[in-house]
């Protein structure tokens, strides 16, 4: 699995022009899904992203963990983390699992973040045309690997 995430003082995702989901301050968290991903990397990016301190504290340190904040956090399904531009110019997804693998791993990934942040996340609809929206705050993004732990 691999994330992508966002300090954000707001974000949004829009469908067909209306509103499906929005969060103030928090995490818009991106995740792309492989057809090598378990459970294990499930587990791994939930404890990293809930205990990732990105968040100022009272002197302006990145201290605070989004639990610490009691923030907010918007999940989006995005299969073109996983794109290859090796060759040419146009992007290739082989790596990219089908939505009959991911969507489980994502609706899971969804309710475990949900339940180590103690209250319900924000999503994306998997497979939507969605408009995402956001304010990066500092800006703040990091790119997570569950197959790199260093």
């Amino acid at each position: 699995m691999r994330v992508v995430i966002q300090r954000v003082s707001q974000a949004s995702v829009r469908i067909d022009g209306q509103l499906k989901s929005s969060i103030d301050e928090g995490l818009l968290v991106l995740l792309g899904i492989e057809e090598a991903d378990t459970q294990n990397d499930i587990d791994f990016l939930v404890k990293k992203i809930i205990n990732l301190r990105i968040f100022d504290d009272e002197n302006g340190i990145m201290n605070y963990s989004i639990r610490d904040i009691n923030g907010e956090l918007l999940c989006v399904s995005q299969f073109t983390l996983y794109a290859s531009t090796k060759k040419g110019n146009r992007p290739s997804y082989v790596r990219a699992a089908k939505p009959e693998f991911s969507i489980p791993l994502y609706e899971k990934f969804c309710a475990e973040m949900s339940k180590a942040l103690q209250k319900e996340i924000q999503t994306g609809v998997f497979g939507a045309d969605m408009q995402v929206e956001l304010t990066n705050e500092g800006p703040v993004t990091i790119s997570i690997d569950s197959k790199i732990k260093e």
